[in-house]
């Protein structure tokens, strides 16, 4: 669909929670727009021009971001086609951007809009940009609620990162030991939402809860309101009808420092 060019508002970069490199696409997008400028004037408006101009602003772009961080991802561009029936004015100038909400990451698009030009335009390019890496991927079933072992998965040498929201997980002690949070299918990449924290006490539990301050510590028995899960946060009602909450340690009691 066509919108006339004063109707736009450039809208901010990425969002903030983007994987690794995708993160820092936003600056390198602002960065690549003074260098295509001027290739923009020599391009016309067809299919294979706007394509040959979106590669060109996108591989910039990511050439100006640092990919090399914690770990190497090698980025892959892949251009989408607007509808053919789409007619579009010829234009000396063009101008890309990122679309409000979407990020240079996995399937996306990207605008492109006629800036100088008898007619003024707007249009939508779908892109593809994947981002390969290693990653530990699952050998066998793993079956929901599970503890992982470290014979459960493998490092595979190259797996597409931006295939999904979820963040990979890179490292072993990240997920050998954590519990399966649904039904884990051999050839499936670890993603942190795949695994969760082990359960150590269920809702209705009687726990124990140690609370610790400058100079004493103390200990007492209370029911738990939340599920328990190391490391993270539980809330436990003691026996005078308090209500407080602690961090879970792995031997299932939760900490509290007052």
């Amino acid at each position: 669909m066509i919108h006339p060019a004063s109707h736009q508002h450039r809208p901010p970069s990425t969002r903030p929670a983007a994987p690794p490199w995708g993160r820092r696409v936003g600056m390198g997008v602002l960065l690549g727009w003074a260098l295509i400028g001027s290739v923009a004037a020599q391009q016309d408006s067809g299919q294979s021009a706007l394509n040959h101009f979106a590669r060109q602003w996108i591989d910039e772009t990511l050439s100006a971001t640092d990919l090399q961080s914690s770990t190497p991802l090698r980025p892959e561009v892949v251009i989408g086609h607007l509808d053919p029936r789409l007619q579009l004015a010829p234009c000396a100038r063009m101008e890309p951007y990122l679309p409000r909400g979407t990020q240079l990451w996995g399937r996306s698009r990207i605008g492109l809009r006629c800036v100088e030009g008898p007619v003024a335009w707007n249009v939508y390019l779908p892109v593809t940009i994947k981002a390969w890496g290693p990653a530990w991927v699952v050998k066998q079933t793993v079956q929901a609620n599970a503890t992982l072992t470290p014979a459960d998965a493998e490092l595979v040498p190259e797996v597409d990162w931006a295939d999904s929201r979820h963040p990979v997980i890179a490292l072993p002690e990240q997920w050998v030991g954590m519990q399966a949070s649904f039904t884990l299918m051999p050839g499936q990449t670890l993603r942190q939402n795949a695994v969760r924290p082990p359960q150590v006490f269920a809702v209705g539990t009687q726990v124990r809860v140690t609370a610790t301050g400058t100079g004493f510590e103390m200990s007492a028995t209370g029911q738990a309101m939340s599920t328990g899960y190391v490391g993270q946060q539980a809330r436990v009602k003691l026996a005078n009808g308090k209500l407080i909450s602690g961090l879970v340690n792995k031997d299932g009691a939760v900490e509290v420092n007052i």
